[in-house]
């Protein structure tokens, strides 16, 4: 089978399409023929080798973590799915590999797509929705009636995090570029906030939750509208002791990812506050769940109008690190 693969770190992250071998799944394993994969930022850290202290990989590796497929084989002791299904996943960090025509994985990160959705649509679903489900019922632990700001939240991540918010009953502030306003608001969004306009940080007091998608450059402002005893979820400024903690890594990555999140939590600690980091992990129940959000409220994440074969990965890869974007970039095999 053809599949697309990372000899090396670098900036320029190429990668290299060749033939390797069809997996073979174990006893608890589904064989996914893969028709399209998502190519993320996340794919972007990985080439360059900035997620090395999460993950290591031992080269050459097939890169891509999320995809829908239909399921070829199934191994001996799987019971949820059977040969001709059609599903999509999250591949576990440690096992990712959706950048091929076939790849193997444990049942228990898999689920069956929403029905009626093409491939080319459920695979821009699962890292997305997970980021959202995890972020929000694991880390903020948001209870119904609470205020919820996503600044930057106009993108993929938003489409999918401002439903699946106001289906925990939260109100929900979003700021991002103006095209996206009516968009958002018929989703839900309480508020919806341009940028180039307003800033929310002169605009809002008191908020519940802040899930950061900007990184650093917002911190102080995204701290500055919690509330005591609030919580700031990043999903791009830094980990910290407590992310590795919860992860289970050794002590000196424990050691490391508390040096890194230090000024971040002594800032958040200062103003009774609480900050916190987010990777987001494989699994299969609650893809399960999103399934069933997605189906109910109709939610179809957009998807960017360029399409690309899996000999074109880097013309993706490159198209996600310049955009601009219009949704998420697919890759149909």
């Amino acid at each position: 089978m053809k599949a697309a693969q990372l000899d090396r770190y670098s900036r320029e992250g190429r990668l290299t399409v060749r033939e390797v071998a069809v997996p073979e799944p174990a006893a608890d394993e589904v064989l996914i023929k893969v028709r399209a994969a998502a190519v993320n930022p996340l794919e972007l850290l990985i080439v360059r080798g900035s997620i090395r202290l999460i993950q290591d990989y031992r080269l050459p590796q097939t890169l891509g973590n999320e995809c829908s497929g239909v399921v070829e084989r199934v191994g001996s002791r799987v019971g949820k799915f059977r040969p001709g299904d059609a599903v999509y996943t999250r591949l576990p960090l440690e096992r990712i590999g959706a950048f091929a025509e076939y790849v193997a994985v444990r049942e228990q990160v898999v689920a069956k797509m929403p029905a009626g959705y093409a491939f080319d649509v459920a695979a821009a679903i699962p890292l997305t929705g997970l980021t959202a489900w995890q972020g929000l019922v694991e880390e903020l632990q948001v209870q119904s009636g609470q205020r919820l700001l996503i600044p930057g939240g106009s993108g993929s991540f938003g489409q999918m995090a401002v439903p699946i918010a106001r289906s925990l009953g939260l109100r929900v502030v979003v700021t991002g570029n103006e095209r996206s306003r009516e968009a958002f608001l018929a989703m839900g969004a309480e508020r919806y906030i341009d940028y180039r306009r307003e800033n929310y940080w002169e605009e809002l007091s008191g908020v519940d939750a802040v899930i950061d998608t900007l990184g650093a450059g917002e911190f102080e402002h995204e701290l500055s509208v919690l509330k005591p005893d609030g919580r700031l979820l990043s999903l791009r400024t830094a980990p910290n002791g407590e992310f590795a903690r919860r992860n289970g890594f050794p002590w000196y990555k424990r050691a490391l990812f508390t040096l890194a999140g230090m000024k971040y939590d002594r800032a958040a600690r200062r103003q009774g506050k609480e900050y916190r980091f987010l990777f987001v992990h494989a699994d299969g129940e609650q893809l399960r769940r999103i399934t069933e959000l997605v189906e109910r409220e109709h939610i179809v994440p957009a998807i960017d109008p360029h399409c690309f074969s899996l000999e074109e990965i880097n013309d993706a890869l490159r198209l996600v690190a310049e955009g601009p974007l219009r949704g998420k970039v697919i890759i149909r095999m």
